[in-house]
Formats: C-alpha cells, structure tokens, sequence
C-alpha cells in the first residue's frame, strides 16, 4: 500500500496494484473527491483503470497482461455481435465507469445495461460515470488479482441492482455465477455458460477463454 501527503489530506487511501512507482497528479484536491472530481482525476490517468469504494478508498490497476487482455477480447467480440442483434440494451467494455446506488466508482471488465433503463439516465450525465447498476456484469480473474476481492466486488454488484454477474476465474478454470435472490453457482471448467433469461440466445463458449 502506497499512502501520499496528498492522499492524506483527502482523507483516502491509495492502493496500486502491482506495487510500483507511478507518477499521479492529484491536482489541488485538499478534501474527498466527489462524483465530478473522480471523473476528472481519472481522465488525467487515462492508462489506468481506477475505482473507487463506497468509503473513498481508491484502487489503481495496472494495464492487464496480455493473455488477459487478449480473452477480454475474445469476451467482448462474441458479446458485442450478441448485444447487435438482440438490440435490447447497450454493452460497455471494461475502460467504462459506473456509479452505484452505494456511491462507489466501478468498471466491469464487460456489462450491459437493458436499453429503456440506460435511455432514463440524462444525457449529460451519460458523458461521465453514469450513475447507474449495470443489469449484466462480467469480472475476468488475472494473475494478480484476488479471488476474495473479485467476489465481494460481484457481490456489491448483485446488492446495487445487477440481475446477473459472471466472475470468470481463467487460472482455476472456473466460472461463478451471480444472480438476484440466489446462491452463487460455481461451475468447474464449463464448455459453455448460458445468459438466460436475462441474456435471450446468449452463450458464451468457453473453449476460448479456458482451452
């Protein structure tokens, strides 16, 4: 954990991931970063992805490797000509960022929000973090991140409103299931994982993702 006197003075803690210098330009924030500060600061960081929790702890993560960014790939495609077709919502890829109901700053590696729910946030709104749920979001598991993390993230993500959430662990070659009012379904090396009913005729097959 990296903490600056700038960090401080804001009251919130700085964490990156991996561990290495960076060089971050806190501009003359001497006090917590509301909604439009965030957006702000991340534009000035746009090789970064970054987030923010529900108390102000902001996470700075590193680019993916490149097997990670090449399934997120893989992810996106098959999901983009899907959500084409299908026509009733729109997709976002993972350098999109959401606020939830419960204030944090999130960005999914993949989601999707139903059409007439995304056309209901003003347009101006629209051009920042739009404060919204995703109704569809997917979690890809690299090599440095944490197993517990990742899962209590797609948990806050079914308690601010999400009706489905993949957690995709490629290094175990498993695949956790989230859903409204359900246990979390944890499937070991599945060929296929289906999007019904929220996601009609989507199916993702695995063989790209686990080998």
């Amino acid at each position: 954990m990296i903490t600056t006197t700038a960090a401080k003075k804001r009251s919130s803690t700085l964490l990156i991931y991996p561990p290495e210098p960076l060089e971050i330009d806190f501009g003359n924030l001497l006090k917590p970063m509301d909604d439009d500060d965030f957006f702000y600061f991340c534009q000035r960081h746009r090789d970064l992805r970054i987030e923010m929790d529900q108390f102000g702890e902001i996470t700075i993560m590193s680019p993916t490797g490149s097997e990670t960014g090449g399934i997120n790939f893989e992810l996106s495609a098959d999901f983009a000509i899907w959500a084409r077709a299908d026509g009733t919502g729109k997709g976002f890829d993972s350098s999109t960022g959401f606020i939830l109901p419960n204030g944090a700053k999130r960005s999914p590696d993949l989601s999707w929000i139903k059409l007439e729910k995304w056309l209901a946030v003003p347009a101006d709104l629209r051009k920042k973090f739009a404060p919204i749920c995703p109704d569809f979001v997917v979690e890809i598991r690299s090599e440095s991140d944490s197993l517990k993390n990742l899962q209590a993230k797609m948990e806050e993500y079914i308690e601010n409103g999400a009706a489905l959430g993949w957690l995709i662990d490629v290094q175990d070659k498993k695949v956790y299931i989230y859903q409204q009012n359900s246990k979390v379904q944890e499937l070991e090396n599945p060929s296929e994982i289906s999007g019904e009913p929220l996601l009609l005729g989507f199916v993702l097959q695995m063989k790209n993702f686990f080998g």
